[in-house]
């Protein structure tokens, strides 16, 4: 689950941060099956599910607990303030799924312990309940971002159209409002869930395909439930606890300093006035020291590297033509200036990025495709040493056997999913013009009917490479719909609500069918993981809408130079509006430049596949590149000091920095992030900070102490 960045920032964070606990966890669960090899000799096989051979499986509604919706939205509610804050500031989102199955296992074994002490205690905690519970807080905290708080669905508001010169007309204007955005996503977010259900057979069994996440997950929630991993689950989660509590208080002691504008650490020119004047500083936040540390050490050169590229060397040589390549007279904030250098080489960047790994992803599941046929054409099995088709030495495996056997057992009939798409693809048609006239009814029909394919190609992908394309189709549908309706019947309002659409479908398929992986190794029936992933679903399709008004009314959402700028709304609203529009509306040499970075992001992704892994570790990723040009580096340096602590921590003590790295983060991020629910609460209570805390020049400091003095 997961913005823009997450294509290549959270899935990367996934790998590192699961398979990290997955092999510490995983090691655990090593206990031994004996069969025979060619000579006769005993040979050990590794086997997870013998661990709990001798723990009875709950039935389906077992699983599905009271206690589990309960921990699963109090959960949900922390995780969608980090990740609507996250949105809102940035856009990169790594992979809270670690964090997610950390803390369900925690509160619930803290519920238990309670009850059980009172002698009250009915059932027993699971592995599988604890993989509902993660299901659960999974669906409700992807909706802050495939709800386009941050992205599409705030870029229809008057806040974004003002600073952008084309289409800020009422037609193409959609301020937000509580009740329409609960509406909007109740009728988008479900559609998806529905299209794969059928395929999940397909998917996991027949081709067996990896979902890596889902995989590392299970692990990671297996390893929670032998003895050995509870004791080390509860050891990060201490660590976990403590780096919150320094966390939150950390935040509520800088919130102080923060009277006025530019003021508080967070506008401390660590590096000096003129560096900072160029966004090069430290802002002490913990919530990015915390991402830096998980997210894989590539993503946060890259950003670093992106940060100097624009800010120290191409925005002050672009700047220098003011006067011959833009009208010196504009402001620094107009798309007619200098601002539509970094708003349309950014996007070209990011365009360049999605279109290279749609094509590779693509490329790789027509592959799978056809050398399955190839397989099934062939008259004869690939066979072992000892005679037997490998398909059938397969097929011996106790843990595929057992995995199987309750896979299949609870069917979801085909007449539900498929009914259940055809209900509320008819349902949406029919209502989501009511919310947005401007789209028509012909318009989502034709989303519906592609979507299951492109759903399809989605999770398809997502299962080979770990990488959900959802913004890369959500974007394809901007500039589809938008072209479709036309200037002058909304367009751009008709782009953007179409990216929700797609959005919403693609990327729901692909998580659900993750979350399938993740309950087929950990033996959750199918019914369970589909109830909890409808129920996680309903919970972010409201707590999702809470969260953001709460941010929306108590801050300055949208202004570029805020604490919440929301960068990627300006972006997709400038995607639309290039759509509909055309090219016409850049300054000169812009759309040069523009099809340089594209053609580069391309040749750079190109580059990395094709020289060896050695080599490509040290490849900058373009898409990570990209996201500095437009806000500044200063949250990519946040994120290198984590990564320098990761890296301190590993050189001293590995196997500890793996064991504990994520849970220090994943408490940096937590509470940071939840300090902001306490501090929306003080604005709208009109509490404001005591103290400005503010860094000036020597001369304008002699400037203020004489008119203070006269």
């Amino acid at each position: 689950m997961a913005t823009d960045a997450t294509a290549a920032a959270a899935a990367a964070a996934a790998a590192a941060a699961q398979d990290a606990d997955a092999v510490e966890t995983g090691n655990l669960l090593r206990c031994r099956n004996v069969r025979s090899n060619d000579d006769g000799e005993a040979e050990e096989e590794a086997s997870v599910e013998r661990a709990f051979l001798e723990k009875p499986v709950p039935t389906w509604r077992e699983q599905l607990t009271v206690r589990a919706f309960v921990v699963g939205f109090l959960v949900a509610v922390m995780f969608s303030i980090i990740v609507m804050k996250l949105g809102l500031t940035t856009g990169i989102i790594p992979s809270l799924n670690v964090s997610a199955s950390l803390l369900g296992f925690f509160l619930v074994r803290l519920w238990t312990s309670a009850i059980e002490r009172m002698g009250l205690l009915k059932q027993p905690f699971t592995r599988q309940e604890n993989t509902v519970i993660q299901t659960c807080v999974v669906a409700a905290y992807g909706i802050p971002y495939s709800g386009g708080f941050g992205s599409y669905l705030f870029a229809l508001s008057e806040t974004i159209a003002k600073q952008v010169t084309e289409a800020n007309d009422a037609l193409n204007i959609k301020n937000p409002h509580l009740g329409w955005i609960i509406g909007f996503l109740f009728l988008v977010s479900f559609v998806g869930l529905f299209a794969l259900v059928p395929m999940r057979k397909t998917m996991i069994v027949d081709y067996k395909l990896t979902y890596p996440s889902g995989t590392a997950t299970a692990y990671l929630i297996n390893g929670f439930h032998t003895p050995q991993g509870a004791e080390l689950a509860k050891k990060q989660v201490r660590t976990l606890g403590k780096y919150f509590s320094m966390s939150f208080v950390w935040a509520f002691f800088q919130w102080f300093y923060t009277a006025g504008n530019d003021c508080g650490f967070s506008s401390f020119p660590s590096l000096g006035l003129e560096a900072y004047k160029n966004r090069f500083y430290f802002d002490f936040s913990a919530t990015y020291v915390g991402v830096g540390m998980i997210c894989p050490y590539i993503v946060n050169v890259s950003l670093l590297t992106g940060g100097v590229l624009s800010w120290g060397i191409m925005w002050p040589l672009i700047s220098s033509k003011k006067g011959s390549w833009y009208p010196d007279s504009l402001p620094e904030s107009s798309l007619h200036g200098l601002q539509a250098y970094r708003v349309f080489i950014t996007i070209a960047v990011i365009l360049g990025d999605g279109l290279y790994n749609f094509l590779k992803v693509f490329g790789k599941t027509v592959k799978a495709f056809y050398e399955m046929y190839k397989e099934k054409k062939s008259k004869s099995l690939p066979v072992s040493n000892n005679g037997i088709p490998v398909a059938a030495v397969e097929a011996e495996s106790f843990d595929d056997k057992r995995r199987n056997e309750l896979f299949l057992k609870d069917q979801i009939p085909k007449r539900v999913a498929i009914g259940g798409y055809v209900i509320i693809a008819a349902i949406t048609t029919g209502c989501l013009p009511l919310i947005i006239p401007q789209l028509k009814w012909y318009h989502i029909l034709v989303a519906y009917v592609f979507a299951p394919i492109l759903a399809f190609c989605n999770a398809y992908g997502c299962g080979l490479t770990d990488w959900s394309l959802a913004s890369t189709y959500g974007k394809l549908g901007i500039f589809v719909f938008g072209a479709w309706a036309g200037a002058s019947h909304g367009g751009v309002l008709v782009g953007l609500a179409a990216c929700g659409v797609m959005m919403n479908i693609v990327g729901t398929a692909a998580d659900l069918m993750q979350d399938f992986k993740t309950g087929y190794l950990t033996l959750a029936s199918p019914r369970s993981m589909f109830i909890s992933q409808v129920a996680g679903t309903a919970m972010g399709c409201v707590i999702a809408p809470c969260v953001f008004w709460l941010f929306y009314k108590s801050f300055d959402i949208g202004v570029s130079d805020s604490a919440y700028p929301a960068p990627y709304a300006i972006m997709y609203r400038n995607m639309a509006i290039l759509g509909v529009d055309g090219l016409s509306v850049l300054p000169k040499n812009c759309l040069m430049l523009c099809y340089i970075f594209f053609a580069a992001a391309f040749a750079v992704n190109l580059l990395k596949d094709c020289v060896p892994a050695k080599v490509a570790k040290f490849v900058p990723i373009p898409m990570a590149v990209a996201i500095p040009f437009y806000l500044g580096p200063y949250f990519a340096m946040d994120m290198c000091i984590g990564s320098v602590i990761l890296f301190c921590w590993e050189w001293m003590n590995k196997a500890e920095a793996q064991a504990f790295a994520p849970a220090v983060a994943s408490g940096l991020m937590c509470g940071d992030g939840i300090w902001a629910l306490p501090q929306a609460f003080l604005s709208l209570a009109n509490v404001n900070p005591p103290i400005c805390m503010k860094f000036l020049s020597r001369a304008t400091n002699a400037k203020v102490d004489a008119f203070l003095g006269n």
